[in-house]
C-alpha cells in the first residue's frame, strides 16, 4: 500500500499568526510537523501552502512544497489542488496531516491511510481516542463521533453523544458512567482522491453549517467514512500561545 502526506500550512492563522513559522526547540513548527510524517510508511510528504514565506522556509529543510491557491474556502479544497498538480490518480490516498501537530506520532499516520485501504466501503478514514472527562464530553470545542459496529461513522458532533440518559437523570452527577463509549474525534482524515474531487464540487451541507463541521459534508453526500480508535495517544495541536508553550516546554526538555 502506498500513499501520501499533504501538510496545509497557512500563514494568516487568526488566533496565532505566522504559526507554521513557531519557533520550537530551534526549528520552525513546521519542520517538526514534517520530519514527524517523514517517518511514517508515505511514498511523499508535501506541505501545501498559499504564502511565499512559509514555501522559503520550507524549503530550506528539503521539504517539497506545492503552491496553492489562496481563495480555497477549506483544507480540503487546498489537497484536492495538490493531488491535481501531482497528478494523483482516483484510488491513490492522501492523508492530511495538520501543520499545528508537530507531536503527531508517525504511527497513527500509517494507520489512518491503512484503514482506508481495509476499508473498501469507505471514501474517508479517521481517528478517535476515549473520552474520560466530563468536562471533556460536554465541551463544544471537542468533537465527538459515533460509529456503528464496522466502524463505519454515522455522525459528528460538538453536542455530547451518545446521551447517558438514565445516568444524567440521576440528581448529582459529577463523573461519566462506567465504561462509557464515548469517543473524541481526532482531526487527521486519509481520502481517496476520487473523493476529494467530488467534494470541492459539493455545496456546504446544512448539518456541516449548524455544527461547523467539514466532515459532515461527506456523510451528507452519502459518503462513508471509516472510524476506528488511534493506535497512539495524540497530543494536541497548536491553536493558541498556551498550546505553544507546552509544546515548546515538551520538546525543549
Amino acid at each position: 500500500m502506498s500513499f501520501y502526506v499533504v501538510i496545509p500550512a497557512r500563514y494568516a492563522s487568526t488566533r496565532l499568526p505566522a504559526k507554521p513559522l513557531k519557533g520550537i526547540a530551534g526549528k520552525p513548527m513546521i519542520q517538526h510537523v514534517y520530519e514527524r510524517a517523514s517517518q511514517s510508511e508515505a511514498a511523499q510528504v508535501i506541505i501545501a501552502t498559499d504564502d511565499a514565506r512559509i514555501e522559503t522556509v520550507a524549503k530550506s529543510f528539503g521539504a517539497r512544497v506545492c503552491m496553492t491557491s489562496a481563495a480555497h474556502n477549506s483544507g480540503t479544497d487546498r489537497l484536492q489542488e495538490v493531488a491535481a498538480q501531482l497528478g494523483l490518480k482516483p484510488d491513490d490516498i492522501i492523508v492530511n496531516v495538520q501543520g499545528d501537530e508537530p507531536l503527531i506520532p508517525p504511527e497513527v499516520i500509517n494507520q489512518v491511510a491503512k484503514n482506508l485501504a481495509t476499508n473498501i466501503y469507505a471514501s474517508v478514514a479517521t481517528l478517535s481516542e476515549p473520552i474520560h472527562s466530563l468536562d471533556d464530553f460536554r465541551n463544544p470545542n471537542i468533537v465527538k463521533a459515533v460509529a456503528d459496529q464496522t466502524g463505519k461513522a454515522l455522525y459528528f458532533s460538538r453536542a455530547p453523544i451518545p446521551w447517558p440518559r438514565d445516568h444524567f437523570a440521576q440528581a448529582e452527577v459529577s463523573v461519566l458512567p462506567a465504561e462509557f463509549p464515548a469517543q473524541r474525534h481526532i482531526g487527521i482524515y486519509a481520502y481517496r482522491v476520487a473523493l476529494l474531487n467530488r467534494f470541492i464540487t459539493w455545496p456546504q451541507a446544512t448539518l456541516e453549517k449548524i455544527e461547523s463541521l467539514e466532515q459532515l459534508r461527506v456523510l451528507a453526500n452519502g459518503e462513508a467514512i471509516h472510524i476506528a480508535e488511534a493506535c497512539a495517544q495524540v497530543p494536541g495541536g497548536v491553536d493558541t500561545e498556551a498550546d505553544l508553550l507546552r509544546v515548546k516546554t515538551l520538546l525543549e526538555n
